[in-house]
């Protein structure tokens, strides 16, 4: 299963894999990049965000031909894999996390499309669950519009809508490739050379948003962005930090929706200026109006449900006065 070191002239594609504490589930990852490389030539990366769960020794001891990079200290998901890029030799660099898994053929049709399609600087596959459950996986930019439609719960109630179900595509047919807006970084390919013209991962993005920002830039920059259903990618974690707000919001989950309201502000102001105030305002009016609905409920937990919208009312002011309005990163590690 060893994937022989090439020289930077034969390295098809370079497996950039961010791995915090997934000891587990990272050795799982690798595995499927190895049972797929068939006749390419690769070169994979790992780069680990401080792990105290022993994923570098792991790495050390069963995967030797891997080239580790360990980090001091977690530098989030743009910024590590900015780290990997660094050391990347391949014509394709491939984004791979530790919890996602290639599946037969995925990653040589991955390179196959990229050849074939010169204009493609980037490109995604069809993202599912281990039961085969589908994942969003071909998307269009956020907007304004489009988070209120979500936010409203519109999208979920009428996924088929061209309208409605803009943001995540869920009106078209996921078997049929597709050129989009962006693509999660939970896989994608990007051609080096599309790379080296838009630059890496904006830095000051810690966790959320850095790939669609990144996608914004490619298509900037005259490349497209492609969905490819024929790429199978199983990926377990797309469930993992979403909010349940019928129960009582955890500290991480608390932490993860900061982040994500961070990034947000960030994305919008760089991309969007003013509109920024109003992603915000949406938000707000959003979880104010379900509070409302549900203080007066005789349902419990329907009213701790009210109690956790306004606590994320709470939050997403603090995320403003952080980002000073989207102008500015925290300090990192968030």
């Amino acid at each position: 299963m060893q994937v022989q070191k090439s020289p930077p002239s034969e390295v098809d594609a370079s497996i950039v894999v961010v791995s915090f504490n997934t000891r587990d589930v990272l050795r799982e990852c690798l595995l499927s990049v190895y049972r797929e490389a068939g006749s390419l030539h690769l070169q994979v990366i790992v780069v680990d965000n401080a792990s105290t769960d022993g994923s570098p020794e792991m790495i050390e001891r069963e995967f030797p031909e891997v080239e580790l990079i360990r980090s001091e200290i977690n530098l989030g998901f743009g910024s590590a894999n900015n780290l990997g890029i660094q050391s990347a030799r391949g014509r394709f660099v491939v984004f791979l996390n530790s919890d996602a898994f290639l599946t037969e053929g995925s990653l040589r049709r991955s390179v196959a499309h990229m050849n074939d399609n010169p204009r493609a600087g980037l490109g995604g596959g069809r993202l599912i669950g281990r039961d085969g459950s589908w994942q969003p996986s071909a998307r269009m930019f956020p907007t304004v519009l489009s988070d209120l439609i979500v936010h409203s719960g519109l999208a979920a109630r009428f996924p088929r809508s061209r309208f409605f179900g803009r943001a995540d595509r869920t009106w078209a047919n996921e078997m049929e490739a597709a050129e989009v807006d962006w693509v999660p970084g939970a896989y994608s390919i990007i051609r080096s050379d599309a790379l080296t013209a838009t630059g890496p991962f904006d830095p000051r993005f810690f966790l959320y948003y850095e790939e669609v920002d990144l996608c914004m830039r490619i298509k900037q920059k005259g490349y497209s962005i492609w969905y490819w259903p024929d790429i199978a990618v199983v990926h377990i974690g797309g469930e993992s930090s979403r909010q349940i707000c019928s129960l009582e919001m955890s500290r991480t989950g608390a932490q993860l929706l900061l982040w994500r309201m961070r990034s947000m502000l960030l994305y919008y102001r760089k991309h969007h200026g003013p509109a920024a105030r109003i992603a915000m305002m949406v938000e707000i009016v959003w979880y104010w109006m379900r509070s409302q609905r549900r203080r007066l409920s005789k349902d419990p937990n329907r009213r701790i449900s009210a109690r956790t919208y306004v606590s994320m009312i709470s939050i997403m002011n603090q995320a403003w006065r952080d980002t000073n309005g989207g102008r500015f990163s925290p300090v990192q590690p968030w």
